[in-house]
């Protein structure tokens, strides 16, 4: 989740200071000299009792190493922001590149360290000879509207439709990861079959104003905005508004059936990663798989584990808690809200069509998640069931266990999925 945040960072708390006394950019270099060099004591010497605490050594030279050999490291850049100079430093390493984000305290000790995937170089225009063009669309709501971008198929219309449903966090219209954009994939690929694909940027990312007051719903964040772009797209004189879909990835396939049942001429569904069971259920198993990749979890993993279980309790709890105090910084009321959705039930209501995917190396999602949808829909006889063994979350080929690394990698999604989907679509009359 991110106004939350990212899965593929780590984060930690950044802690308010005062004047600062020294240069913070040679803080930060000195910090990254010392990781580089495996000085793992002397990094850790710099840091803040608190971020010390948050981070121990051993945590810290595992992330590090995670991400390969250091290649390089670009120009620094400053800025302030809540008392803390905030320095980020562009980092390539053999396992991708990421830009570091070093929060410098006025005692000069590091007091936040962020590591996040360096942002994807600008999309390429399609080419000269595709069969589809991309031009600009606006999701229109009350609290403002949502920029856009729809792949259209050349040739005479009307096209069939899909609306793509972002995964949680502050997603662009693209889903970019890293050096990855499953959405723009996706939507290409489609408009390449006949089929127009709407893609947006998500609310978070494009209107972080509107959640201001600290306090929003499940809803608020995705669902209605959602509903508004299968509206707009209907109504579109080049789009057969009796044939659009909305295709809901991770969080966004969890929720599609609800989207879709909240706007009744909705042809079909398509949930690709969709979570049978709520976030908080599934944030302890992916944190606990990810501390485990290199063996057995060590104190300070288990430690941060049980401090999770302890906010997802005060999540679920009725006693109001601050949103710094619950998971990945997220306010009580959108936890409260996505424990409310049961997507299954919402699934086995739907009067539509579905198409259910799922990857094989899938952690985030794994299989037991899969077979409770099986389960769940076992008596319709209107779902369509893919499996991709080799495909990872976000539908990208790899082979053994996925992780976060392997989103840094610049990848396409699998054409064989792109391909069942537009099957599928084409099939709904």
């Amino acid at each position: 989740m991110k106004t939350r945040r990212s899965l593929f960072a780590l984060s930690l708390a950044l802690l308010s200071g005062g004047a600062f006394a020294a240069e913070p950019q040679q803080v930060a270099a000195r910090l990254l000299d010392h990781l580089q060099a495996g000085r793992i004591a002397d990094a850790e010497a710099m840091l803040t009792p608190q971020m010390a605490r948050a981070v121990p050594a051993e945590k810290l030279d595992s992330v590090w190493r995670s991400l390969g050999e250091l290649q390089q490291r670009g120009q620094a850049r400053s800025s302030e922001q809540q008392g803390l100079h905030l320095v980020e430093v562009p980092l390539q390493f053999t396992g991708g590149a990421v830009i570091a984000q070093v929060a410098v305290d006025a005692q000069d000790k590091v007091a936040g360290l962020l590591l996040r995937p360096a942002p994807a170089a600008k999309a390429p225009p399609p080419p000269a000879d595709a069969t589809y063009s991309e031009v600009d669309f606006s999701v229109p709501q009350a609290r403002g509207a949502l920029p856009g971008t729809l792949a259209l198929p050349k040739g005479k219309g009307p096209f069939p439709a899909v609306v793509l449903v972002h995964g949680s966090g502050p997603q662009d219209r693209d889903e970019t990861i890293g050096g990855n954009r499953p959405f723009l994939d996706i939507a290409r690929g489609l408009a390449a079959h006949g089929i127009a694909v709407l893609r947006y940027d998500k609310r978070t990312l494009a209107r972080p104003q509107d959640f201001q007051s600290g306090t929003f719903t499940v809803d608020v964040e995705s669902t209605d905005d959602a509903v508004a772009a299968l509206e707009a797209v209907a109504s579109d004189p080049r789009i057969d508004g009796r044939r659009v879909f909305v295709l809901g990835h991770s969080q966004g396939g969890m929720l599609a059936p609800r989207i879709a049942s909240r706007w009744p001429q909705a042809r079909g569904a398509i949930l690709w990663a969709a979570p049978a069971r709520t976030l908080l259920d599934l944030l302890p198993e992916q944190n606990r798989y990810l501390l485990s990749l290199d063996g057995d979890i060590s104190a300070a993993g288990q430690a941060l584990l049980d401090k999770l279980d302890s906010q997802i309790a005060a999540a679920r709890g009725s006693t109001p808690v601050p949103a710094s105090e619950l998971p990945l910084g997220v306010p009580q009321s959108f936890w409260k809200s996505i424990e409310a959705v049961d997507a299954r039930a919402d699934a086995q209501r739907l009067r539509a069509p579905l198409l259910m995917l799922h990857g094989g190396r899938d952690f985030q999602v794994p299989d037991a998640d899969w077979a409770l949808w099986q389960k769940a829909l076992a008596r319709r006889d209107d779902v369509q069931w893919r499996t991709y063994p080799a495909l990872n979350h976000i539908g990208i080929a790899g082979s053994g266990p996925s992780s976060l690394k392997e989103y840094t990698r610049p990848g396409h999604v699998d054409a064989g999925l792109i391909d069942d989907i537009a099957r599928w679509v084409e099939a709904q009359r």
